[in-house]
């Protein structure tokens, strides 16, 4: 029987990105960070599963790697005792991973997916979690990215990829929320 409740994917909340911030790199969505402790509180209130993914790079140069101050993750989304950590070394946390076979196990079908960055590893791993036939939420409010200059030179505001991963993924591999959608959620399942 399919657990009633969904559960939280958190992707790499970690203090990378702090530093790349700290040397200039511009971001959106500066409440992310605030809405997933939010969406934490929600879902530890309820008792919903949790899931931590944490990156770990693997080249010289990775602000990631386990011996970098950036691969710690943020005092915000800190596991507690009991919610595992995932680690991943690609885009997609389900790649090189047991992140499906411990969703499976539980029975979990409904994921809602937050974290850093929008179109790279929060991408990634929605789209893999829609083709994987769960019912997915991504938490638009929750995630976020970074200006980036595209091939031709052009550059691309943090706004911009934003907006269009999310049009990419809406509909196809999951469904676009927020937050307060998320949290309503949740408490009408208390009922």
């Amino acid at each position: 029987m399919p657990s009633p409740l969904p559960a939280l994917i958190i992707v790499d909340v970690q203090r990378a990105f702090d530093e790349w911030e700290a040397a200039g790199k511009r971001r959106n969505n500066p409440d992310a960070v605030a809405r997933i402790a939010d969406l934490l509180k929600a879902f530890r209130t309820r008792g919903a599963p949790i899931f931590h993914v944490r990156h770990e790079g693997t080249k010289p140069n990775s602000t990631f790697l386990p011996s970098c101050s950036g691969y710690a993750v943020k005092d915000e989304a800190r596991e507690q005792p009991g919610e595992p950590v995932i680690v991943k070394r690609v885009n997609s946390a389900f790649i090189g991973t047991d992140l499906e076979q411990r969703l499976r196990a539980r029975n979990i079908t409904a994921l809602v997916i937050c974290g850093a960055t929008t179109n790279h590893c929060v991408e990634t791993t929605t789209r893999m979690a829609g083709n994987l036939g769960f019912d997915t939420s991504l938490v638009r409010d929750a995630s976020w990215t970074f200006d980036r200059i595209g091939p031709d030179g052009d550059k691309h505001s943090a706004e911009e990829i934003h907006a269009m991963t999310l049009s990419n993924l809406d509909g196809e591999f999951a469904r676009i929320v927020t937050t307060d959608d998320v949290v309503a959620s949740l408490e009408s399942m208390r009922q």
